[in-house]
């Protein structure tokens, strides 16, 4: 995807999320990436500790590079969280690129996904 596309792309899935959680503002990531991990280790409370909220974005993360072939999912461990390891080196070095791949990530996710309509269709 070209950068003018990710912008485009990247603030239409922000405003999807903002819509259908009924908030005033723009989501930034880390928020987005908590709706993703909550949405993908199945972690339903209505408050987190910060970390939880870390692991909920760790998970996510993970589970966003893992549809890329980055890591790949091992199961879950005695407490239902799920795990992965990574498969092969992510090329994003630095947070600029890291944070364009993880945008880029979660425009497909949210493209693809059916999970994707869950968190967009739960308010």
């Amino acid at each position: 995807m070209e950068d003018w596309q990710i912008d485009f792309e990247w603030l239409r899935v922000r405003h999807i999320v903002k819509d259908s959680m009924g908030q005033d503002e723009l989501p930034d990531l880390q928020i987005i990436l908590l709706l993703i991990g909550v949405q993908e280790a199945n972690v339903l409370k209505t408050e987190y500790t910060k970390e939880e909220k870390q692991d909920l974005m760790h998970v996510a993360t993970c589970h966003l590079l893992s549809l890329e072939g980055y890591f790949e999912y091992v199961g879950k461990d005695e407490e239902g969280w799920p795990h992965f390891k990574q498969a092969r080196i992510v090329p994003a070095e630095g947070e600029k690129a890291q944070e364009l791949l993880l945008k880029e990530c979660i425009i497909n996710y949210f493209n693809t996904s059916t999970t994707a309509n869950t968190i967009t269709n739960e308010n």
